[in-house]
């Protein structure tokens, strides 16, 4: 009797402390996964919290033990699979690396861990869904759109300080260089089918036409 009663009233050890959060945080993780579908498939104001709940699994109620509503959920979402990059943008470049090498390697990046990623999709979202909310703008602007800015206005000035750029441009309208991905992004969600576009190449030939074309070595 005493054994029982010290396995807990249903017979079954109590899980450790480490387990429980290992279980929250899968639990977690798989209501982010399943509000990315539901907002992709539905539209933010559409996806309804009962939905979400279904896809991933648990009850209604485990959402709100996580998240207060679904612009919280926005906005892990976000965080969770957008800002990992951004900071990755945000790091300095290293002094001997020139600017062409430099962005480079960011349109790389760019394609391997958000263009062939689910990142995409919040993206895609971002783009269909933000406009007509304040709130989730306000968030996406202060914490992805205005730090990727700024730090592509710091490697462009960088540039323009080398020599490397003729004018300031691209330091006023750093945007320029971030247009192809999303032109791609949008193209590729409308047309894909008819005429998919290749995102490096684009974003590479638009290198061409800033810093010319490479020399073959």
């Amino acid at each position: 009797m005493k054994q029982r009663a010290a396995r807990g009233s249903r017979g079954t050890a109590p899980a450790k402390p480490s387990a429980r959060k290992e279980q929250s945080a899968a639990r977690r993780d798989a209501i982010i996964e399943a509000a990315l579908d539901e907002f992709s498939a539905r539209g933010f104001a559409a996806t309804r919290l009962d939905d979400v709940a279904k896809r991933a699994g648990v009850a209604k109620g485990t959402i709100y033990l996580h998240f207060a509503d679904k612009e919280k959920l926005f906005e892990e979402i976000v965080r969770t699979m957008v800002l990992p990059f951004i900071d990755v943008v945000e790091a300095a470049p290293p002094d001997d690396l020139p600017t062409r090498a430099v962005l480079g390697n960011f349109i790389d990046m760019f394609v391997r861990e958000v263009y062939l990623t689910r990142r995409r999709d919040v993206l895609r979202l971002v783009l269909a869904e933000v406009p007509r909310f304040p709130a989730l703008a306000d968030f996406y602007y202060r914490n992805v759109i205005e730090r990727a800015i700024a730090a592509l206005r710091r490697v462009m000035s960088r540039a323009v300080a080398r020599g490397e750029l003729a004018d300031d441009t691209l330091v006023r309208f750093p945007q320029l260089l971030i247009a192809p991905g999303m032109i791609a992004i949008v193209w590729n969600a409308l047309f894909e089918r008819h005429a998919p576009l290749d995102v490096a190449a684009l974003m590479h030939a638009q290198l061409d036409l800033i810093f010319g074309k490479e020399k073959a070595s």
